[in-house]
């Protein structure tokens, strides 16, 4: 959580924005209202945001990678070379030169350029120049330092990059973004925050509110070099709270696994006692089944004994049948008899 308090931030002036008429609707989430023509920033979502760029700057730090601080208003730049220099980290005051990321092969040449001349002067090979080539490099130096001095310990590029007002910066933005380098910024009401991963809405052109920002900024960054510096110390704590979250883990794994096998149980018990459920109608069914066989067989022998009834009958009508020759017999011997 924030250490600033929303009055702390009210008396600094974070909350004001520019004129309506210059707003850019990218920023309209973090409006609270406008009054009087101008717009005013919701304190609470800054507050958010600057808990979420802290932690993820912290983490950045505490890893030993460097974030490259870039400000050269006139409001931002005194504030921004005081905080950085105690953090130790590389930052840009005077001009971006375009290419200082992309083209970073170019701006380590101009940075070797300075070390060779400050090398001349503690070698003693800078009293062998004449009055003329003197001249000429401390000029060289001045004008290199003048823009790269503050960078001169920067061997890669950066982890991260910081901007205070990205419209001014728009070159250091946009060679940010096509190099992937994750970006931290101060956004007003007049700036695109969609451009920027970790946005900050607040007043990047009052003194007091950029220096307030800074201030919680380069306490995370420091936090994250002080537990960094305190693992590299203290390498059995480091490892010991390593391993806190895997036997926490191993822990509730066998939890996890209790009570997973607790319901099994209860199934299996449950099991039994379906089957025997299940058991007892097939007994039942079982029971049943006799009776009704029992009773199918009785109208079989009813249909059987039926059927033997008119089987019976049947030679009846045979003799009826062989009876009737001797009818005819009896016709032919009266008929002779009349002859």
């Amino acid at each position: 959580m924030s250490k600033l308090s929303f009055d702390q931030m009210l008396d600094a002036g974070v909350h004001f924005g520019h004129l309506k008429r210059k707003w850019n609707p990218s920023m309209a989430p973090y409006i609270f209202e406008e009054k009087k023509g101008i717009h005013i920033i919701d304190l609470n979502k800054t507050i958010v945001c600057l808990d979420q760029a802290s932690a993820a700057m912290k983490q950045i730090a505490k890893s030993g990678k460097k974030i490259l601080f870039v400000a050269t208003k006139k409001q931002a730049k005194d504030i921004v070379a005081n905080k950085i220099k105690n953090i130790n980290m590389p930052f840009v005051t005077e001009r971006w030169s375009g290419g200082m990321l992309t083209n970073f092969q170019t701006t380590r040449k101009s940075i070797r350029k300075m070390t060779t001349i400050d090398k001349m002067k503690s070698d003693g090979t800078w009293d062998t120049l004449n009055k003329r080539e003197k001249l000429f490099k401390t000029r060289q130096r001045e004008k290199l330092e003048k823009t790269f001095g503050s960078i001169s310990d920067m061997t890669r590029q950066p982890a991260a990059i910081f901007i205070v007002d990205i419209l001014k910066e728009h070159i250091a933005l946009a060679e940010a973004r096509r190099l992937n380098i994750p970006t931290f910024a101060m956004v007003d009401t007049n700036s695109n925050p969609k451009l920027v991963d970790f946005p900050i809405p607040s007043n990047d052109d009052a003194s007091k509110s950029i220096s307030m920002i800074m201030d919680e900024v380069c306490s995370a960054i420091q936090e994250g070099l002080e537990e960094r510096k305190f693992l590299k110390d203290n390498p059995e704590k480091a490892k010991a709270k390593e391993e806190a979250p895997k036997t926490e883990a191993k822990e509730e794994a066998p939890k996890a696994e209790a009570k997973e096998e607790a319901p099994k149980a209860e199934i299996k018990e449950e099991a039994p006692k379906a089957e025997a459920k299940e058991e007892a109608p097939k007994a039942e069914t079982e029971e049943e089944a006799p009776k009704a066989e029992a009773k199918e067989k009785t109208p079989k022998a009813e249909a059987k004994k039926t059927e033997k009834k008119p089987a019976a009958k049947k030679p009846a009508a045979k003799k009826v049948a062989a009876k009737k020759p001797a009818a005819k017999k009896t016709a032919t011997a009266d008929a002779e008899k009349a002859k």
